[in-house]
């Protein structure tokens, strides 16, 4: 497991180790290549290989973009989302092909549609499933990609940490949830399933999958919907 947050990395190795796991906690920032590469010879040295790769880093937004006073917000948010997953595949890149490995990423509805107040975030989305799509088709079947396409999921501090239009998180005055979303156990669980079956997209919940062909034939009446939707969000 990788993150910058050594602390709570080395709390959720000790109870993995103790229920009977195997686990190991490599303090990490994606965002640097040289640690991306010490992520993966700590793995390889104790593992022995690379069987899966497991993109899940990520930090979100809130914010209309006429309304930023921060541009750099833009940057932050696709060195994260986008540029952090690029330099773990690259790093891990010839291990999974070995393996013939499996590289996951847990994303979200936004990286194939736009949502208002996520114009980075959808960006950033959208850029990270285009490469990995890129990816399927020049690798063939060397290494499996799969994509967990998420809603809302309740129980993370996604959007604690979430950038406002000033750059900064936006922290404990976000929003709450609403009755929408996912509950993150329920979502877990959903992702090691899919996970298990090698399911190429996984979509939670599962009415996310219609997205792309009501896109495609219900353009304007999708956006409305998730227009609203959205608004919704913010009461």
């Amino acid at each position: 497991m990788a993150s910058r947050d050594i602390e709570k990395l080395n709390q959720i190795s000790d109870q993995i180790n103790n229920d009977g796991g195997r686990s190991i906690a490599v303090k990490t920032d994606i965002t640097n290549l040289d640690s991306c590469k010490n992520m993966l010879n700590e793995s390889v040295a104790t593992f022995g290989k690379i069987d899966s790769l497991i993109l899940n880093a990520g930090i979100s937004m809130w914010a209309r973009f006429d309304r930023i006073t921060d541009i750099s917000l833009f940057n932050n948010i696709n060195e994260i989302n986008y540029q952090g997953s690029v330099n773990c595949v690259y790093t891990c890149i010839d291990e999974l092909k070995k393996s013939r490995g499996q590289i996951v990423a847990i994303t979200t509805a936004q990286a194939l549609i736009g949502f208002p107040n996520a114009s980075a975030y959808s960006a950033s989305k959208h850029a990270l499933h285009g490469f990995l799509e890129t990816l399927q088709m020049e690798l063939g079947n060397t290494i499996s990609v799969s994509n967990v396409y998420l809603g809302w999921i309740k129980g993370t501090n996604l959007r604690a940490n979430a950038l406002g239009p000033d750059g900064k998180k936006i922290g404990a005055s976000h929003h709450k949830h609403s009755s929408r979303a996912i509950d993150i156990d329920d979502c877990t669980t959903k992702i090691v399933q899919g996970i298990e079956k090698n399911r190429i997209a996984i979509f939670i919940p599962s009415f996310l999958r219609f997205i792309p062909i009501t896109k495609l034939f219900f353009r304007k009446w999708l956006f409305r919907k998730i227009t609203k939707v959205t608004s919704q969000e913010e009461n």
